[in-house]
């Protein structure tokens, strides 16, 4: 058994990509079930919250699940301290520096997994006493620096000559050709998002779910937050194309659609996917999916 299995304590290496909007508890079950790694999404939760998504979780599983918490949320100490209770083992961190929180989860009895997208955030991240990492490419759906960055097959091998504890690949996964082929790159296991999201128990909507299996060769694009300190990567409508290779337009992050479910505005929709949309032909059960990719 690998380090990172003994640390998660399911039966596959598999962790489900966290999206901060589908803090779905039935999808989360559904991924434990199956014999992968369930997330939360915690974000900026409060621990009432989170009480209450672990306690529904609980409800449908007594396998193995975690969570990924925002360095950022001012109740992170509290949230780990909730999710201790529940019996979690093991819990990613993102969007900030580590540092100061690794001792808490460490003094909880948990692991923390720290979510990297470049080398040095990777070397980082081990001084400051992260157990292990996700080392997400630049073709991963979800937030994303403005920088300039490495894809799954570059920056997984990288970060695996320089640091010694388990990594986690994320970034282009969707099928058991991607699952086996991050071993040979130095992983242990893998983040999937996209995929998951295109299932029949993830809660985003038919349309999010089509445009995924509709999405072609170069369909994704990044998109800069309005703050233009962050990105994301989206499917490409023919709306959101013809704007961004208009000259006159700097940004359209306040101009897309974020519900667009109520509004019926799916040309402006920003739909979270990765460039791996382009593999994905079907939507079926978080059971089939799990059982295809370790096959």
């Amino acid at each position: 058994m690998s380090e990172l299995l003994k640390m998660l304590g399911c039966r596959y290496p598999i962790i489900q990509g966290p999206i901060g909007m589908f803090n779905s508890p039935t999808m989360v079950a559904a991924v434990s079930e199956a014999g992968a790694y369930g997330m939360l999404a915690l974000g900026f939760s409060n621990p009432d919250e989170v009480k209450k998504l672990v306690d529904e979780v609980r409800q449908l599983t007594d396998k193995p699940f975690g969570a990924n918490i925002m360095l950022i949320n001012p109740h992170n100490e509290k949230i780990l301290e909730t999710l201790a209770g529940a019996g979690v083992k093991a819990v990613t961190t993102s969007v900030g520096s580590p540092k100061e929180i690794y001792p808490i989860i460490h003094d909880l009895g948990m692991k923390g997994i720290h979510v990297v997208l470049a080398l040095q955030h990777a070397i980082r991240a081990v001084t400051a006493g992260a157990d292990a990492l996700v080392v997400v490419g630049s073709e991963a759906g979800g937030l994303r620096s403005v920088n300039s960055e490495s894809s799954t097959m570059v920056l997984v091998p990288l970060v695996a000559d320089h640091v010694k504890i388990p990594l986690v690949a994320a970034g282009g996964i969707s099928d058991s050709r991607g699952y086996k082929a991050v071993f040979a790159l130095g992983a242990q296991g893998v983040q999937v998002g996209t995929r998951l999201l295109a299932s029949n128990e993830s809660p985003a909507g038919e349309r999010w779910k089509k445009a995924i299996v509709e999405c072609n060769d170069g369909g994704t694009d990044l998109i800069l937050s309005s703050n233009m300190r962050t990105a994301e990567r989206i499917i490409v409508t023919p709306w959101i194309k013809q704007k961004m290779a208009d000259p006159a337009v700097k940004n359209i992050a306040d101009e897309l659609d974020r519900n667009p479910a109520a509004t019926g505005n799916y040309e402006r929709a920003a739909f979270g996917a990765g460039q791996v949309s382009a593999l994905i032909k079907d939507i079926k059960p978080i059971k089939a999916i799990i059982e295809e990719m370790v096959s």
